[in-house]
């Protein structure tokens, strides 16, 4: 593990122990930092420029998803969407990628399992989304897309890719029901932010991983 890999995780681990606590310039930092210098080592690394992208994009949609208005809510659903197109760009270029793929067994499954459970979420998160109905409305599919692309390359040896691209998914829904489903206090708001991160950041961490 090289330094900044390593300062990467100890930032990510830092910030599970803020993940529950109120907006802070701090907490913005370091959850910035934990996905900023995965960016960092990438660029170091040699990874395709794509990926380095889509890192610096999620990072800057941690900052701003972090600092608590909906501007900068709206303004970082836009920057994780063009990190996801960036990662989409990524797969779908790959040497490896097939999207004949996609509509065979298992994959084909597996897309409309995924398919099933976001559309099942994103109804109920439409419905309790109240001014961030559009933004999120918009973000779905490019979700969708970039876990569509990293179907493509399920046969193609790149194994974390598509774990990765789930982990993703599954942080994403999370995220949703944390801010709009569940009610303020609920006992589940104790517990939801130790999911959230650690499926998100270990998302990260696997695109990396699958292209170094």
């Amino acid at each position: 593990m090289t330094p900044v890999l390593a300062l990467a995780a100890l930032c990510a681990l830092a910030y599970l122990s803020l993940a529950a606590r109120p907006v802070s310039g701090v907490r913005s930092i370091i959850k910035t930092l934990a996905v900023g210098l995965l960016a960092v080592a990438a660029a170091m690394m040699g990874v395709p420029d794509a990926l380095v992208a889509g890192l610096a994009l999620c990072a800057l949609g941690d900052w701003l998803l972090s600092r608590g208005s909906q501007a900068t809510f709206k303004a970082g659903i836009v920057a994780f969407a063009l990190g996801h197109l960036a990662y989409a760009g990524l797969f779908l270029t790959h040497p490896l990628a097939d999207v004949v793929w996609l509509i065979q067994a298992p994959q084909i499954w597996l897309a409309v399992g995924v398919l099933a459970t976001t559309l099942i979420v994103a109804n109920v998160l439409l419905r309790r989304a109240g001014a961030m109905k559009y933004p999120v409305l918009g973000y779905i599919p490019v979700l969708l897309g970039m876990t569509y692309a990293a179907l493509g390359l399920a046969n193609g040896g790149l194994v974390w890719v598509l774990p990765s691209a789930i982990a993703f998914v599954l942080s994403d829904l999370a995220l949703g029901i944390e801010m709009f489903v569940l009610p303020m206090g609920h006992a589940a708001l104790r517990f939801t932010p130790y999911l959230i991160w650690p499926l998100y950041w270990g998302a990260q961490v696997g695109f990396l991983a699958a292209f170094i």
